[in-house]
């Protein structure tokens, strides 16, 4: 089953850095990919490893690579990698403040991903959803749009977890008129190509795959 792998390896903890900007690939690579000219959005992407960048080199990361989608696209975005390896619901609850207190100013956006590392402790759901519905509050209360990431239970947890854990993500976009990406490893999970040894995290070929459809959902919130 694809999300099985879930339960095979954790994601290794880090201690809490302060956001940093992306060093979008094409810096990294020197490609031909440039700063646009504009008004300067800035986003922050909060979540795990799979915001990380665990395992990949600097500039593969999914928020180096949608900043560099983003620019491709004519928008002069920052996006502030603010992903943290390990991090459950609870700890991203601690340290949102934190991260948001800590940038130059107040983000245009979050992009919100967390949860995967719920399902792998076997988290109780409703503990997850509190965080999460936590978080989104914060948001909400300091005027920040949001962009939701999902994530899906791995089958063997049981239909009963995952029914009530599958459901966070979706009822926390309708409540908060958040758009939403329902799986962030959609596509990925699974395929061989797409994933590091571990079977867990994405490559830089998975991180492209998954920035293929996170791209146009964050551009359109930055629109909007």
């Amino acid at each position: 089953m694809v999300l099985q792998a879930l339960l095979l390896a954790g994601c290794g903890g880090d201690a809490t850095p302060a956001p940093q900007p992306s060093a979008s690939a094409s810096s990294v690579a020197d490609a031909a990919v440039t700063r646009p000219a504009g008004e300067e959005r800035l986003v922050l992407a909060f979540g795990d490893s799979l915001y990380a960048g665990y395992g990949l080199d600097r500039g593969e990361g999914l928020p180096e690579t949608l900043q560099d989608r983003l620019w491709e696209e004519g928008i002069n975005a920052t996006v502030a990698n603010a992903g943290v390896s390990g991090d459950t619901t609870a700890a991203g609850r601690q340290r949102l403040a934190f991260a948001l207190d800590n940038l130059p100013r107040t983000p245009d956006l979050v992009l919100l991903g967390l949860g995967g590392n719920d399902a792998l402790r076997q988290i109780a759901p409703a503990e997850t959803r509190a965080n999460l519905a936590a978080m989104m509050a914060e948001l909400d209360e300091r005027g920040i749009a949001v962009v939701l990431t999902g994530m899906l239970a791995p089958p063997n947890l049981g239909g009963d977890y995952a029914s009530q854990f599958n459901a966070i993500w979706p009822d926390l976009a309708r409540q908060y008129q958040a758009p939403l990406d329902p799986f962030i490893l959609d596509g990925v999970l699974g395929d061989r190509r797409l994933m590091l040894p571990d079977g867990v995290h994405p490559n830089a070929d998975g991180v492209e795959r998954i920035a293929d459809r996170v791209t146009p959902i964050v551009a359109k919130a930055l629109s909007a």
